[in-house]
């Protein structure tokens, strides 16, 4: 009797090894992608932690008004991208290629929104973060001086990063991940290049601090986009979508409208959710500018130990939307249950790991001792929520991939808004609370959502074929 339940929990919630060499193929590069990524984003914080606490966090506050952008333009694209997996399943080359045209005009329409946004209330948003009770008015003039002038130069880098979403996304759709990845590793070399000669003035370059910081990163950019479209362009036999995809920008309106029913949900919910994130930072700031420092030390080396989470959660979308895209909808149940099973325990093991480096992660910074303290209690506490935020993160893939966007929306925009963001305001401002006692309690919240993740998994109400509906 025991042996027969083992045999069934084992074919319920662990796959074969064709299974997993499938999972580790389509994931590595991701990984490889995001793991560099986030590498030199380290390298690029630590860089300018050099320059002091005060060029940090205005780098910091910065960084995070453009967060919402960047969050935003992956909620637009995630609506054609459900489409493109699921006709990418199908057979459907045409239709994949139209979703590329509709990411192209979003990615436009966004650009330029995005800029307009910034330039009349950038600043506005900036001083959110700087609280005069917790900081002296010296400290707030000069690095809302360094954030201005940083924000000025990061501008010019929202079209290709919104374009080179454009052709990632579909490229990934097509089970693509090599280019991608090339094209971050390319881009990442360029950022780190630039960084050294532009932020501290090596090799007879001008020394130009926070702003080379800024300049480094957008022509970063311009190189992935370029290196994106010159590939998807040359391997035309490889991505059939790509023939004739310029010789008209236009979208079918049927398929405009189902995208956009789908989509907007997703939309909103990645403007909204990264909204409320920011101001839940806000609510941290208001600790003083060594909150804003050890937030964002915490926040950087999380997103490099994270990225196997993150790339389980994109295996999730590309696998998942393209059974469904083929009708199999128990294999996708199937699919769902191990990945999850499969991404927890991976990441478990690296929580363990982040755990016994936060004592000396922080050290590497030029920062004062008290936020590197406050720093490694909050990587502490990131490390030990790995595996919740694992099964959370494959939750909204899952119910993204077939459709079920304005349930993804309550379960992940609406919740943040209900429940993280109201605490994290009453215990900031009505406590007298730490920031990492705040942290803990906002971080013990988010379970509940983790909880409400596996309860509609179970259900199986996310299970839809959308291109044939």
């Amino acid at each position: 009797m025991e042996n027969s339940r083992i045999k069934r929990f084992a074919a319920r919630y662990i796959g074969s090894k064709a299974f997993y060499l499938s999972v580790v193929a389509l994931i590595v590069p991701m990984v490889v992608q995001q793991g560099i990524t986030q590498f030199v984003n380290l390298l690029d914080n630590v860089m300018v932690g050099r320059l002091g606490t005060l060029p940090m966090s205005g780098v910091a506050i910065v960084n995070q008004v453009i967060f919402i952008f960047n969050l935003t333009v992956f909620g637009g694209m995630s609506g054609a991208s459900i489409f493109g997996a699921q006709y990418f399943g199908k057979g459907d080359v045409s239709g994949l290629r139209d979703t590329l045209r509709f990411r192209i005009w979003f990615a436009a329409a966004a650009s330029a929104l995005g800029i307009l946004a910034l330039l009349a209330f950038g600043k506005d948003f900036l001083q959110l973060f700087l609280n005069s009770e917790a900081s002296s008015p010296q400290e707030i003039d000069e690095t809302l001086r360094l954030a201005s002038g940083y924000m000025r130069i990061m501008l010019w880098g929202l079209p290709p990063f919104a374009l080179s979403a454009c052709f990632s996304s579909v490229l990934r759709n097509a089970s693509e991940t090599f280019i991608p990845m090339v094209a971050s590793v390319i881009s990442i070399f360029v950022n780190l290049v630039l960084n050294w000669l532009l932020i501290f003035g090596s090799l007879g370059f001008p020394k130009m601090g926070v702003a080379g910081a800024a300049l480094a990163t957008v022509t970063a950019r311009y190189v992935e986009l370029l290196y994106l479209f010159v590939q998807a362009l040359r391997h035309k036999e490889r991505f059939p979508f790509m023939k004739g995809a310029f010789k008209s920008l236009r979208v079918p309106l049927p398929l405009v409208k189902r995208i956009a029913v789908t989509g907007t949900p997703l939309m909103l919910n990645e403007a909204l959710w990264s909204v409320s994130t920011s101001l839940v930072q806000v609510c941290y700031a208001s600790r003083g500018l060594t909150a804003v420092a050890a937030s964002n030390i915490n926040g950087t080396v999380f997103n490099l130990f994270a990225l196997l989470m993150m790339s389980m959660g994109d295996a999730v979308g590309i696998m998942v939307g393209q059974q469904l895209g083929a009708n199999d909808m128990e294999g996708a149940k199937g699919t769902v249950r191990k990945l999850i099973v499969f991404g927890a325990g991976l990441n478990a093991l690296v929580g363990l790991t982040l755990i016994a480096a936060a004592p000396f992660i922080p050290l590497i910074y030029n920062t004062e001792g008290v936020v590197r303290g406050l720093a490694s209690q909050m990587l502490v506490i990131s490390g030990a929520m790995m595996p919740v935020s694992t099964i959370t993160n494959c939750s909204y893939f899952t119910i993204r991939s077939g459709g079920r966007t304005f349930i993804t929306f309550l379960f992940d925009c609406v919740f943040n808004w209900v429940v993280c963001l109201p605490l994290a305001y009453l215990l900031c401002y009505h406590t007298s609370l730490g920031l990492v006692q705040v942290f803990l309690l906002v971080q013990i919240a988010d379970m509940m959502k983790c909880v409400i993740g596996v309860v509609m998994l179970k259900s199986g109400i996310w299970a839809k074929n959308v291109v044939n509906a």
